[in-house]
């Protein structure tokens, strides 16, 4: 008994060694720089009591660690159940040379055979450089903390060798950066704590794999409550913005809406909710900013949204107020066709519920992009305030009536004709693109009541190896 009891006594002291990570010291250095250790980022993430632990190492990235991120991703993908990194490395380890980078190559590799199979998030906690940053990259979603965290693919001594350039850490791939210019991160939190209870809400939205449903939670909000106010959402001024994020709280459960990457493409709003306690993606034209029109960033943001939603089988609801694609040589030069695709693949071979409402205006191709009924929408309805044409009245009669342009009167008169005959959604609705014209304040119960109708919804695209998006 004797050496089975100093067995086990050796084994609580180095599992004592490990939960003390680098000493009193390195937590005290960590904590110096607001930040969290390891494990204190693990029992604030976790549930208590949940953590079971793989293998014992640390630190800057070998091969003895990139095999224990491999294992935990076979393990992760062989039971369905999401990947959380907690990204504040150290780079590669140099002295490894060739086997540290063949680390790197083996956790990229499982990065992306797990997409669509199991969540993947990426928080960037700390520093996150060089190949550190691709394996992020792949993930589904990534976070940081301000001012703690940064990632970019060379830093600033690099960059400054090679371009001149003299810049600072938060410049080249801080929080904020990456946040509002790049689109490279879905959200930025301003210390540990916050992050972390941020990454727990948004885990609660998700499905544990591709093989379960989406989570159903109790909800106390009542399913046919009207919002009578949504009556007068839309302005009487067709120029005249309104805040689509409004009607989206005002629609969901309890007000509580998880939105994805808010700084970044703001004329586009993406973003997890609950129906009846059902999850489900919102995408939203925003009125607010540009007017709602759709340009390449907001197709991109909307398109990668799209399909994580489909790969987890999680309702699509989209609300459309959107005047076109940005127009411009900047746009154009941009690729903004080859962009503006993404998001109309990404709905068109959506095989989840979806669910589409237009507000206000749905103009040209993008009355098409925003989950039409030529897409595959299952419940296409409209407010009495919806427009739905090829272009705005004022527009078109330029163009259709150019001869008439020197008389004011006659303009004035094909302006109103045209109003009188696109200006609405009962054309579309006559030819079956709009399933019916919904009140405003009616809008969550027949959402909640489309959902319901849906949940048996079986459709297959045709076989294929796989889809080639245009990217």
């Amino acid at each position: 008994m004797t050496s089975v009891q100093h067995i086990l006594d050796e084994l609580e002291r180095r599992r004592a060694q490990a939960r003390a990570g680098g000493g009193e010291r390195r937590i005290a250095a960590q904590h110096a720089k607001g930040k969290l250790t390891a494990r204190e980022r693990i029992d604030l993430l976790l549930d208590e009591g949940s953590f079971e632990e793989f293998d014992v190492f640390g630190g800057s990235l070998s091969g003895a660690h990139a095999k224990k991120i491999v294992k935990l991703y076979e393990q992760a993908a062989k039971v369905g159940s999401p990947i959380i990194g907690l990204y504040d490395a150290g780079g590669a380890r140099i002295q490894e040379g060739v086997e540290a980078l063949a680390g790197y190559a083996d956790i990229f590799l499982h990065n992306t055979l797990c997409s669509g199979v199991i969540p993947q998030i990426a928080v960037i906690m700390g520093p996150c450089a060089g190949g550190d940053v691709y394996s992020p990259a792949i993930m589904d979603f990534i976070f940081m903390v301000k001012d703690t965290s940064y990632m970019y693919v060379t830093g600033p001594d690099v960059v400054r060798t090679v371009t001149n350039e003299d810049v600072s850490h938060e410049e080249l791939g801080g929080a904020r950066m990456h946040a509002m210019k790049s689109g490279v991160v879905d959200g930025s939190f301003d210390n540990d704590l916050e992050t972390l209870t941020q990454i727990r809400r948004l885990v609660d939205f998700l499905p544990l794999s591709n093989r379960e449903k989406p989570p159903v939670r109790d909800s106390f909000d009542e399913v046919d409550r009207e919002e009578a106010s949504l009556d007068s959402l839309v302005p009487a001024n067709p120029n005249k913005p309104y805040d689509i994020k409004e009607l989206i709280a005002k629609m969901v459960d309890e007000a509580d809406f998880f939105e994805i990457a808010k700084d970044w493409a703001k004329n586009i709003v993406c973003g997890f909710a609950r129906m009846d306690g059902q999850s489900v993606g919102i995408v939203a034209n925003q009125p607010q900013v540009l007017a709602g029109v759709l340009d390449i960033d907001a197709a991109r943001k909307a398109a990668r949204f799209v399909r994580f939603c489909d790969a987890f089988s999680i309702p699509l609801i989209t609300l459309v107020d959107v005047p076109g694609f940005m127009p411009g040589t900047k746009q154009e030069g941009g690729a903004l066709i080859k962009h503006g695709a993404k998001l109309l693949f990404a709905y068109a071979e959506a095989t989840v519920p979806k669910i589409t409402l237009i507000t206000r205006k749905a103009y040209g191709g993008a009355y098409d992009v925003m989950s039409s009924k030529h897409l595959r929408g299952d419940f296409n309805y409209a407010w009495p305030t919806a427009e739905i044409a090829v272009m705005g009245a004022k527009g078109a009669v330029e163009i259709i009536f150019r001869a008439d342009m020197n008389d004011p009167e006659a303009i004035a008169a094909r302006e109103a004709e045209y109003k009188a005959r696109f200006a609405n959604p009962f054309v579309a609705a006559s030819l079956g693109y709009i399933d019916d014209v919904i009140m405003p304040r009616d809008t969550r119960r027949r959402v909640i009541r489309a959902l319901k109708s849906l949940k048996g919804k079986k459709l297959e695209n045709p076989w294929k190896k796989h889809d080639n998006i245009p990217l």
